[in-house]
């Protein structure tokens, strides 16, 4: 099981050939289960303009296991940002600590192409899944 981020998602529908995206193909390949938070979901389809593809990414996605966020998914995200903070580390989009909660308190690797993951990773406990 995997939580995918919305970062290889976007450069998946994109057809972008990355070693993210290949890590992507290659959990799809394998019939690996993939997981989505609302956080993922929403910045996902917020960014498509087309109508149609809207309907078709929503439809796709609603077929994924969706994590929910239990109110320790957000103690956590703070106590991450405030971590990092401590450390003198600056997460650009602390919905990324969010995202990152939802891994941690499911014990699930996530797939993303985003640094701010990278200290998250190193000093939180959060599992990645490399491509």
């Amino acid at each position: 099981m995997v939580l995918i981020d919305s970062s290889v998602w976007i450069d998946f529908f994109s057809a972008r050939s990355l070693p993210h995206v290949a890590a992507m193909e290659s959990i799809i390949e394998h019939r690996d289960d993939i997981c989505i938070c609302g956080i993922i979901l929403a910045e996902v389809l917020q960014g498509i303009r087309n109508d149609s593809e809207f309907r078709k990414t929503k439809t796709l996605l609603n077929t994924l296991i969706f994590l929910p966020m239990q109110y320790t998914v957000f103690l956590r995200s703070a106590e991450i940002y405030r971590e990092l903070r401590k450390k003198g580390i600056t997460v650009r989009k602390p919905l990324d600590c969010m995202i990152a909660s939802v891994a941690i308190e499911n014990n699930i690797p996530l797939l993303h192409d985003d640094k701010d993951f990278q200290p998250i990773e190193k000093y939180c406990g959060l599992k990645i899944k490399h491509p």
